[in-house]
Formats: structure tokens, sequence, C-alpha cells
């Protein structure tokens, strides 16, 4: 998980943040739970994740972090975080989720120099259903990306305020 040699962008240069976030959920996902992530194709609809956690950063930068997932995937996420049966993990899916996201925000922020010590962290929150809108107030900027794990579609956002 090293940080990457660049000034806290401006705006213009926040693009490159979607590479730096792909890196962050990659490492994050070989290091808890023994998987690697591939680019996504395509979109996926959005329907089929309903499970988002999120998590607030703070500091030399304002915004939030989110992923998103099926309940199944969020299911194989707690399986491959303890080590044990998906269906004996299901009841911890939610707190895997949430330490997912709040793992990759964490490595995010670290690639950036500038964010590693000068960004806190809230505790994650975990959304269950698909048919919520997320309202930022002031938002200047979102970068996406989709991710496959284990074949199914995870998407990784950041939306940021300043």
């Amino acid at each position: 998980m090293n940080a990457v040699d660049q000034a806290l962008p401006s705006e213009q240069g926040r693009p490159c943040w979607i590479p730096l976030l792909e890196s962050a959920a990659q490492e994050v996902f070989e290091l808890m739970l023994d998987s690697h992530l591939t680019l996504a194709a395509k979109q996926p609809d959005p329907a089929g994740l309903n499970v988002t956690s999120m998590v607030s950063l703070t500091g030399e930068l304002y915004g939030t972090m989110t992923v998103r997932c099926s309940d199944q995937s969020a299911g194989l996420m707690a399986s491959k975080m303890l080590g044990v049966d998906v269906e004996k993990a299901a009841c911890q899916m939610w707190d895997a989720v949430g330490e997912i996201c709040n793992m990759v925000a964490g490595n995010f922020k670290n690639k950036v120099a500038g964010l590693g010590d000068g960004c806190l962290l809230s505790v994650p929150a975990v959304i269950t259903g698909a048919d919520y809108s997320l309202h930022l107030v002031a938002e200047a900027g979102s970068f996406q990306t989709t991710l496959l794990f284990e074949g199914a579609p995870v998407v990784f956002s950041l939306q940021v305020y300043r």
C-alpha cells in the first residue's frame, strides 16, 4: 500500500484518482480476501447492488467513499474475511462490507500525498436495498469504477465535496 508521490491535486488533476481508487481496492481485496479484482467491461444493473457501505473523509479532503455490491458478494466477502462458510458468515456481511470500504478509503487516502495524515475517516455506515438516492451538498466531483469480485460487480465511488 505505497503512497503515490504527487501533490494534492486541484479539481483539474483529480481524474488521476480513478487508477488510485482501483489500485486501493485491488490491494485491499488481495490482502484481506485473497481475491484478485479485475476491471468490469460494462456497468452493472444498479438494482442488483443492494448493499452499500459509506465512509466519510474529512480534513484535507471532504468526501464520501462508497462500496456497492450484491448481498451475495457481501456474504462472500464476510466468508473470506472470517474463513468460514458463506452461510455462517451471512450475519457478518454488513460488518465485512463496512470494513472493506473503510480499508479502501484508508488505502486510497494514503496513495495521495498530503491526504494520509491530513484526512480522517468516519465509522462505516451500511445501507441495504437498492432503491435510494445519495444527495451531497456542494459536490465538487465524483469518481467511480466497477471491478469484478469473483465475477460479480462491485462499484467503488468517491464523491468529493471540496
